[in-house]
């Protein structure tokens, strides 16, 4: 619904548009599948596909249905929590490099479920609140340093900023490991950004924050799509830009805390997501965003697909592949001699 809702403000008469939408879609289709088929554990693709279409063994039932298929929910949430916020700060920052596990948000997340973690808060509602204020906090300080010192402009000097703010807050998240040995194994377990052993509950418990923070997204498409042009044209249409900005920084907060309670600080999913949409579709936040949708859950998927098989039996952390995606296309874009126009 939240796809056709966008789908609605979306400009129409891009050619093209509508068919790149549903190649995307067929191929996140395939990357659910290829999530419930396939895993690092002994149930192959042919016990799974057995289990999906009807039959199949208890082992192999249990695995589809209790760890594959709660996985794959968790892996589109986030993709998409994560895509959207990268357009979302990409376009008020008016800024390609901005994402939110550049500038700080995710490690403010990070920071604040870390200390939930070692308080001894268990419950998925709480650690989410305390990851959404946490994402905000350190959104609200990143972007108010920016202003203040001017950096606005230079994408390089931004992300600086927003590496050292990140490189304080996961020392303050590692000095957290130092005192409790029972809190310090469940913080390293979230803490390296994994959609395993993650549970359902935690997807159920942040949906009413998600859905709010995408409902506040349709609201914002415009009021973005006008500052593209400028704030006094912007103004001059009857938007406010100190409120949208405000506003930008609360939905970004609830989509980053709310991915980052449940599956730990995963990076530059909001980097290559806007990045790839905007390739495809254009700068026009509004098409951005329609984009994302399908998007993020592939690069989410496609990521973890591959971390249970390239070191199976064993996996890879999700945040490392995300990072072997996303470290090209960081390059590519502070090397361009003219950053792609938001």
């Amino acid at each position: 619904m939240v796809g056709l809702a966008i789908g609605h403000v979306a400009p129409r008469g891009r050619p093209g548009l509508a068919r790149i939408a549903l190649a995307l879609s067929g191929l996140l289709l395939l990357a659910v599948l290829a999530s419930l088929l396939l895993g690092a554990g002994d149930v192959g693709p042919a016990r799974a596909l057995a289990v999906l279409l009807g039959g199949g063994g208890q082992e192999a039932r249990f695995v589809v249905s209790a760890l594959r298929g709660p996985r794959t929910l968790l892996g589109i949430v986030v993709g998409v929590a994560l895509g959207v916020a990268g357009a979302l700060l990409q376009a008020v920052s008016r800024n390609p490099l901005a994402e939110p596990g550049l500038l700080g948000v995710s490690a403010g997340a990070a920071f604040a479920v870390a200390l939930a973690l070692w308080l001894g808060a268990s419950a998925a509602t709480l650690r989410i609140a305390v990851g959404q204020l946490g994402a905000l906090l350190g959104c609200a300080c990143v972007l108010s340093v920016v202003r203040l010192r001017g950096l606005g402009g230079d994408p390089v000097r931004l992300i600086l900023a927003g590496a050292a703010f990140t490189a304080l807050l996961g020392s303050l998240t590692s000095l957290l490991l130092l005192f409790d040995q029972r809190s310090a194994d469940e913080i390293r377990f979230w803490v390296i950004g994994s959609l395993a052993g993650r549970r359902l509950e935690d997807l159920l418990a942040v949906l009413p924050s998600l859905t709010l923070a995408l409902g506040l997204t349709l609201w914002l498409a415009r009021p973005l799509a006008a500052m593209a042009l400028g704030e006094r044209v912007a103004a001059g249409l009857g938007h406010r830009p100190g409120r949208v900005r405000l506003a930008v920084v609360l939905v970004v907060a609830l989509l980053v805390g709310a991915a980052t309670a449940i599956a730990g600080p995963i990076a530059f999913v909001g980097l290559v997501v806007p990045f790839a949409a905007r390739a495809l579709a254009g700068p026009d936040i509004r098409r951005t965003l329609w984009l994302c949708l399908p998007l993020g859950p592939l690069m989410v998927l496609a990521a973890d697909v591959a971390s249970r098989l390239l070191v199976a039996p064993s996996e890879l952390p999700l945040g490392v592949l995300t990072a072997l995606l996303g470290a090209p296309v960081l390059v590519a874009v502070v090397r361009a001699r003219r950053l792609p126009a938001l």
